[in-house]
C-alpha cells in the first residue's frame, strides 16, 4: 500500500472498523449510483435515438440533483443517503410529489455489497477494484431492470477492470485465465443465441448480455464461467416463475437477464470456488 499517514491510520483502525467505514462509503457511491440509472439511459437515448434537436439531458455530475416532479433542486440535508427519504417518507419536501423507493434500495445494497466486499476480501489494491466493480454491477442490474439495456460504457469497463485487476495481482485468476474467461464468456452466450434464434426465429438474450459474461469471465476467469452461468440461469428462472404467478404475466414477455448474471458473478467473484467444489459432486 502507499506510505502515507493517512493510509497507516486507516489500516490500523481494525477490520470492524474497516467494514463499518467500507458501509459509509457505500451509501455515499449507492446515491451517486443513482444518478447514473437515472442519467445515462437518457444520454444514451439523446445520443442514438435521432433526438438530438432536442435539449441535451443532465450529464453525471451537473445539474445537482432535483425533484423529479418539481425540478427543484434537492438541498443537501434532504439528500443524505436512506436517512432523508425515510425522514420525508418519500415524498419531495417542496411539491409533496413521490419519489422512488429504488433510491434508499440502490444506496442500501451498495453500502451492504461494499461491506460484504470489505469484510470478504480485507484491505488490498484487489480489495478497492471489487468494490469499482461491484458498483458497477448494481448499476448495471438497476438499469437493466428499467430499461432492458445493459450500456457499453458499464459492460465494457467491468470487462477492462478484469483484465486489468488479474494482469497486475492476479487477485480473481491469472491473466490467462482472464483473457480466456472474457473470451469464453461472449462466445458462449453468442452461441446460445444464434441458436435459439435459429431454432425459433426470436432473439432469446440482448448483446449487452454477451459483454457483461466477458466482462464477469475477465473476473473469475473461465473455470468459474459454468457456475455463473448456472447460478444466473436459476435465478433468471426463479425470478420468471414469480412474475407469471405474482403477477399473471404471460411466458412471452421479456424479462432482463442481466441482473441475475451481475449477481451470480458478484457471488463467484467472493466465493466462486468453494461453491463449485460444493456443487461438482452433485
Amino acid at each position: 500500500m502507499i506510505d502515507h499517514p493517512a493510509i497507516e491510520v486507516w489500516m490500523g483502525l481494525g477490520p470492524m472498523a474497516h467494514i463499518l467505514l467500507a458501509g459509509v462509503f457505500g451509501l455515499t457511491i449507492g446515491s451517486f449510483l443513482n444518478v447514473v440509472i437515472v442519467r445515462l439511459p437518457k444520454q444514451l437515448a439523446h445520443r442514438y435515438d435521432g433526438t438530438h434537436a432536442s435539449t441535451p439531458p443532465p450529464n453525471l455530475i451537473k445539474p445537482r440533483s432535483h425533484c423529479p416532479s418539481c425540478n427543484k433542486p434537492i438541498a443537501w440535508h434532504d439528500n443524505i443517503p436512506v436517512l432523508s427519504w425515510l425522514r420525508l417518507k418519500g415524498r419531495c419536501r417542496m411539491c409533496h410529489g413521490p419519489i422512488s423507493p429504488r433510491y434508499p434500495i440502490v444506496e442500501a445494497i451498495t453500502a451492504i455489497a461494499w461491506m460484504v466486499v470489505v469484510w470478504q476480501l480485507g484491505l488490498s489494491w484487489p480489495t478497492l477494484m471489487a468494490l469499482i466493480v461491484t458498483s458497477y454491477l448494481i448499476a448495471a442490474t438497476a438499469i437493466d431492470f428499467e430499461h432492458q439495456i445493459l450500456p457499453d460504457s458499464l459492460t465494457l469497463s467491468i470487462l477492462w477492470l478484469g483484465l486489468i485487476t488479474n494482469a497486475t495481482w492476479s487477485a480473481f485468476a491469472s491473466p490467462t485465465e482472464a483473457i480466456y474467461g472474457a473470451a469464453a464468456g461472449y462466445a458462449s452466450l453468442w452461441l446460445v443465441f444464434y441458436g435459439f434464434y435459429w431454432l425459433t426465429g426470436k432473439e432469446g438474450l440482448g448483446f449487452g448480455d454477451f459483454k457483461l459474461l466477458a466482462g464477469l469471465g475477465a473476473w473469475v476467469g473461465w473455470a468459474l464461467l459454468p457456475f455463473v452461468l448456472f447460478l444466473g440461469s436459476l435465478l433468471g428462472t426463479l425470478a420468471a416463475l414469480f412474475m407469471m404467478a405474482r403477477y399473471k404475466q404471460s411466458k412471452d414477455v421479456p424479462i432482463a437477464f442481466g441482473p441475475y448474471l451481475a449477481i451470480a458473478g458478484w457471488v463467484a467473484l467472493l466465493w466462486g470456488e468453494p461453491m463449485m467444489q460444493w456443487l461438482i459432486p452433485l
